[in-house]
């Protein structure tokens, strides 16, 4: 056993269930806990998720009672300078699977190993790791559905039974020399509310939601008027809790709607598979036939872009969830869907120009699940059949809002307009109310063309 090791924080800020705290552990007496602020990736993060992680790190931070040593800079120069300034012979990780993490790993191991030192991969941010499942020919999957039956039957390790005091923590301010040590940054300005940041906040509303909310997740789950998802995507996004955790929880939920949300688990995994496979589908077309479909450009697509943007294309579901974007830098699943069938079906536009909105604002906003959830609703991802899912703003409303309860929380000028009939507010007898857009493309004709812009697609296949 060393006297020293590394234990570098990313994707994983908690302190229970975490592997690479036993192998820190069982390899040196102590070990130092880093995080980098990275400028590669707080750069495209948004000020919400850029604020949302500075909130999380010093939640860690306190659950290591003021340990955690933080640094500024290019990952494989400064991990490498912190590793020597504690005489650290190994260095710990849970992997990373992303795009770019593979090749930030891969340099930060390169320099490590140069100086006799050495990077340790222990687990991962998913319950089972991205090329872990594959199909019988070796390949990995490219649908949904096998792919959950062979995830369901791998299975996962049960959770790591640790805590703070799992290591030992080195004092960062005895280190000798190294990259100079940095505050955590002040939080933005976002305009929007965030949720409370850090582990315990993460694992009191995973336990309010199994105690209250997932017994109706199979029938509520779609209703953006009620309380029915669990909001727990913004902490797996930065691992202040792993989802092996929520699977054992699970486990002993029988309930078809504890199912329903182990599923949705899965599609988040799947993604992530899907993305290690194809890390260029994180910025082109899984699906590289859809290079043919003809996209609307110019000023007047630019026009049309904005007011998607704002929230005023005149069609209230579309609209609403828009506004929740800004407001709560955070939109209902089924709100997602629909908004991203709006942006490439009504105005014809690319679906990454709207992915990257959502990178942009989302404080839960997850590479693999945002870009991969957009290519499903394009049609471009790995979806068999893509063609004639065309969602009708005003029939989605109706169904996922049926008393425009939704709607009226976030279009204001809608508030009036009692019913199901906020959703189309351009019927009413005194016209369209407070200033309330009228929609801005008529969606039975664009229907229509949207599916003679597929043909093109249809065509390039053969």
């Amino acid at each position: 056993m060393g006297d020293t090791a590394v234990v570098w924080f990313r994707r994983d800020l908690r302190v229970r269930d975490q592997p690479t705290f036993l192998a820190a552990a069982g390899a040196a007496r102590r070990s130092l806990a880093l995080f980098v602020l990275d400028p590669a990736l707080l750069g495209p993060s948004g000020p919400a998720r850029r604020t949302f992680l500075y909130r999380s790190l010093r939640a860690l931070d306190r659950d290591l009672g003021g340990r955690l040593l933080v640094v500024r800079g290019d990952p494989a120069d400064v991990v490498p300078a912190v590793a020597a300034s504690v005489d650290a012979a190994t260095v710990h990780i849970a992997a990373d699977f992303g795009p770019y993490g593979v090749r930030r790993d891969e340099a930060v191991e390169k320099a490590l190993v140069a100086d006799g030192l050495e990077l340790v991969r222990t687990g991962s941010p998913y319950a089972v790791a991205p090329g872990r499942v594959r199909k019988g020919d070796g390949e990995g999957f490219r649908v949904f559905t096998p792919f959950r039956r062979a995830w369901a039957e791998h299975g996962w390790r049960s959770p790591a039974d640790t805590d703070a005091s799992t290591v030992t923590w080195l004092d960062p301010a005895k280190r000798c020399g190294g990259p100079r040590a940095v505050s955590v940054p002040e939080d933005e300005q976002v305009d929007a509310d965030l949720p409370d940041a850090g582990e315990a906040a993460a694992l009191a509303r995973w336990h309010e939601f199994l105690d209250a909310g997932v017994s109706g997740y199979g029938s509520d789950r779609n209703r953006p008027d009620k309380e029915g998802t669990s909001r727990m995507s913004v902490y797996l996004k930065y691992g202040v809790i792993h989802p092996r955790t929520m699977l054992a929880d699970l486990a002993s939920r029988r309930s078809s709607s504890a199912e329903t949300y182990r599923t949705e688990l899965a599609w988040r995994e799947f993604y992530a598979d899907v993305l290690f496979q194809r890390p260029d589908s994180a910025r082109a077309n899984y699906d590289s036939a859809f290079d043919a479909l003809p996209l609307a450009s110019g000023r007047e697509a630019d026009r049309l872009f904005d007011a998607w943007c704002e929230g005023r294309t005149g069609y209230p579901i579309v609209d609403a969830g828009m506004r929740q974007l800004r407001e709560q830098a955070w939109m209902h699943n089924r709100l997602r869907m629909i908004v991203a069938s709006f942006l490439v079906k009504d105005l014809h536009l690319p679906w990454w120009r709207g992915a990257r909105h959502f990178m942009q604002l989302l404080v839960d906003g997850d590479l693999a699940s945002n870009q991969h959830g957009w290519q499903w609703t394009a049609g471009s991802g790995t979806d068999a059949a893509p063609y004639f899912r065309i969602f009708n703003p005003v029939l989605q409303g109706e169904k996922f809002d049926p008393d425009g309860e939704y709607v009226r929380r976030f279009v204001p000028e809608l508030r009036d307009v009692a019913g199901k009939a906020v959703h189309q507010p351009w019927t009413l007898p005194g016209g369209v109310p407070n200033g309330y857009p009228e929609p801005i493309v008529d969606h039975k004709a664009e229907r229509q063309e949207a599916l003679a812009r597929y043909e093109r697609v249809k065509a390039t296949r053969g």
